[in-house]
């Protein structure tokens, strides 16, 4: 099957020198100059991968990442930002951005990361049935990505998603930021840990009782987190 990819880029210069190198690579492009145009060819063309500029008229990128990420949790977001700040990073990775890229970037990394995006994505089994994860509250559908605690939906990004089963499936062991990356972003990411913590942040929100306590994912000071078997 056929990749597709939406480029909201306001640039028309690296949009279209974009479109030519994921066309090269068999991806099925849609393009839009503003965020709100973005917005509107995402709802019609529910791209599998939106690369996201954050500095777009109108409508900026942090804001079409709200839009997009609320209405199409399983879409994957690569944000590209001429912005070095930590900051700006985190701001996109809070909005729910799978990833971030710095401009300037190098053309054939951003190919790598997109497909290596779309492999963590796409990673549903093929066999019969739908395989669950169980714990507690907590249920997994696997085949279909679905969470529900107390039989209430709880909608989920892909990373958060991928994050709450590794936890399941490994209840009371400890993992570093690095494995975290490793396990969910790939060997081959290229960043910083916080997107490991910005993440976890997201997903306790969603998942615990009281936003003060940690009663499922627990912080393991100097290493990363774990899951608490007991629940």
């Amino acid at each position: 099957m056929t990749n597709r990819i939406l480029i909201v880029e306001d640039e028309e210069s690296i949009r279209g020198f974009l479109k030519i190198n994921f066309r090269k690579n068999d991806f099925l492009v849609f393009e839009a100059g503003t965020g709100e145009e973005g917005v509107v060819k995402a709802r019609q063309e529910r791209p599998d991968v939106v690369l996201l500029d954050v500095m777009l008229p109108g409508m900026d990128g942090f804001a079409v990442c709200e839009v997009l990420r609320k209405e199409f949790p399983d879409m994957g977001i690569i944000m590209l930002t001429a912005r070095g700040q930590d900051i700006d990073r985190i701001k996109g990775l809070e909005f729910g951005a799978d990833d971030y890229v710095l401009k300037p970037f190098n053309t054939t990394e951003l190919v790598l990361r997109t497909k290596s995006l779309l492999r963590r994505l796409g990673g549903k089994p093929g066999g019969e049935g739908n395989e669950t994860v169980k714990c507690g509250a907590f249920r997994l559908e696997v085949y279909s990505q679905r969470v529900f605690k107390d039989e209430a939906e709880i909608m989920l990004t892909p990373k958060e998603y991928m994050l709450l089963k590794l936890f399941l499936e490994n209840q009371n062991k400890a993992f570093t930021r690095d494995e975290l990356l490793d396990k969910i972003w790939g060997y081959d990411f290229v960043g910083d840990t916080k997107i490991v913590d910005v993440n976890i942040r997201r997903l306790r929100s969603k998942i615990e009782d009281k936003k003060s306590t940690a009663m499922y994912i627990e912080t393991v000071w100097g290493t990363g987190y774990r899951w608490r078997k007991e629940h």
